[in-house]
């Protein structure tokens, strides 16, 4: 690759600076990535919250997400997809005290696939999750079936942000969470 080329998907002008007089393979330059996911949707259940031994709290919970899509016939219909969500430190406080089956959510987070061996059978178990980094609490009181409110940090915002990464053993409602799945 050299100066001046161009990408199909965007423009970096560090790459750009950084191919100068050479070429791509040989740069240095490191490709950069993104993990980053956005949802808005229902809460499935209430949440599961659950402490670490040093009293570290995690809420698990599920968020329906529906796309409206027209099929063959040109009818519409809903399309219901189901995500993991996990949470830690506060923002799992404010999900126990304020999240409920029903609560309107807006969540920022990223995707992360976990496996482990299964106890009793030995097989391979998978699980793909949403670390919350971002919460959004979007149902008033008395929607849905307990409602919310919202959380405000700093007495100017109506979102938590937590930037931790997240633990690699399982959180399902099978295992025990030992202060040291936790990254922090």
């Amino acid at each position: 690759m050299r100066y001046g080329d161009t990408f199909p998907f965007c423009y970096s002008s560090e790459l750009a600076a950084s191919t100068r007089g050479g070429d791509w393979e040989n740069s240095g330059f490191m490709a950069k990535s993104v993990n980053k996911v956005i949802l808005l949707g229902n809460v499935g259940k209430d949440p599961e919250i659950r402490s670490t031994p040093s009293g570290t709290m995690v809420a698990n919970f599920s968020l329906a997400t529906t796309d409206r899509v027209k099929d063959q016939t040109g009818n519409w219909i809903d399309r219901t997809e189901w995500h993991n969500l996990v949470a830690f430190q506060r923002t799992a406080e404010i999900i126990r005290d304020y999240v409920k089956k029903g609560s309107k959510l807006y969540v920022e987070g990223k995707i992360q696939t976990r496996s482990w061996d299964d106890k009793t059978s030995g097989e391979k178990k998978y699980r793909t999750e949403i670390i919350i980094n971002d919460l959004s609490l979007l149902s008033g009181r008395g929607e849905g079936e307990g409602g919310g409110g919202s959380y405000t940090r700093s007495g100017s915002s109506s979102s938590f942000d937590q930037r931790s990464s997240a633990p690699s053993e399982d959180y399902g409602q099978s295992a025990e969470i030992t202060d040291d799945d936790i990254p922090f």
